[in-house]
């Protein structure tokens, strides 16, 4: 899978995330939850919640904070959000531990970094929408959506961009609208998920690249491969090592598939996740962007 850059100048449209549910806030202004109600009700259409709530807090003793949610930055190329072609929402109720599985049993130097769930449908609802492809030895690819939780990345959207497709690779299209999504919902991108589907499970040379900015961006991202011939193992949830890995795919200038040179401390050059949680009880949103471009 590649990505194009092109970053413009646009303007874009922000929406607060309706999954941050254990705090009581008013349009990025948090109030204590006593006061919450009070706020709401003295809003008029003149009148801002911020500003409401300043008012508020001159005549009772209530701290007003301004609330950022802080996220890669994201640039947006359209003026608005795409034309969706499909949106669907698999529903499901809010996560519980005993709702929790580990992706991998094997040792990993991600210990450090923050936990992240994966709802347990993501992978089966892509492979359904990567069907077409598969039974055409084709590759099909998506991006993750997740939101930070209480140090906790939660992947609750899943897109599927337009793209060019081959047995061996997978190109995303108008990333702009990709773009657009995950800075309209105030999205971490999470990483990516693409089919190996006449492949077995790893991450490609051209794979490593694609993985490497997102894990730039955010150190947790994750590479999952479906490769549905793969007897031993039909999906992976991988990252690059860290430094060695990185390290290697920060000075490679090679395009295509190559080889890379071994890493200096003798780790490979990705490993299995095993902080990443599957949650078989959290929601899904899946928005595929590729029925409304003309077939």
């Amino acid at each position: 899978m590649v990505f194009n850059s092109k970053v413009l100048r646009c303007r874009s449209r922000r929406k607060q995330s309706k999954r941050f549910e254990n705090t009581t806030s008013t349009d990025n202004v948090e109030v204590s939850p006593n006061s919450a109600a009070d706020a709401k009700a003295c809003c008029t259409q003149t009148e801002t919640p911020f500003q409401v709530a300043v008012t508020m807090a001159r005549d009772r003793d209530i701290c007003v904070y301004a609330v950022k949610h802080h996220y890669p930055p994201i640039d947006s190329c359209i003026e608005d959000f795409p034309p969706v072609g499909r949106v669907s929402l698999v529903i499901q109720p809010e996560s519980r531990n005993e709702y929790l599985e580990t992706s991998s049993a094997e040792s990993s130097n991600s210990s450090a970094l923050r936990d992240m769930h994966i709802s347990a449908r993501l992978m089966e609802e892509f492979m359904v929408l990567a069907g077409d492809n598969t039974s055409q030895n084709l590759e099909t690819c998506g991006v993750l959506g997740a939101f930070l939780k209480n140090g906790t990345f939660y992947v609750t959207t899943l897109i599927i961009p337009k793209q060019e497709t081959t047995a061996h690779s997978c190109q995303a299209l108008n990333e702009e609208e990709i773009h657009a999504i995950l800075d309209g919902e105030s999205l971490f991108p999470a990483g990516w998920i693409h089919t190996h589907p006449s492949q077995t499970c790893f991450l490609s040379s051209i794979d490593l690249h694609t993985q490497y900015p997102y894990q730039v961006m955010l150190p947790e991202a994750v590479a999952i491969v479906m490769a549905p011939t793969d007897s031993t193992r039909n999906y992976g949830i991988f990252r690059l090592t860290n430094p060695g890995g990185i390290a290697i795919l920060k000075e490679c200038k090679e395009s295509g598939f190559h080889s890379h040179p071994d890493t200096s401390d003798g780790s490979p050059l990705f490993e299995c996740c095993s902080n990443i949680y599957i949650n078989h009880n959290l929601r899904l949103e899946i928005i595929d962007l590729r029925s409304s471009s003309p077939r």
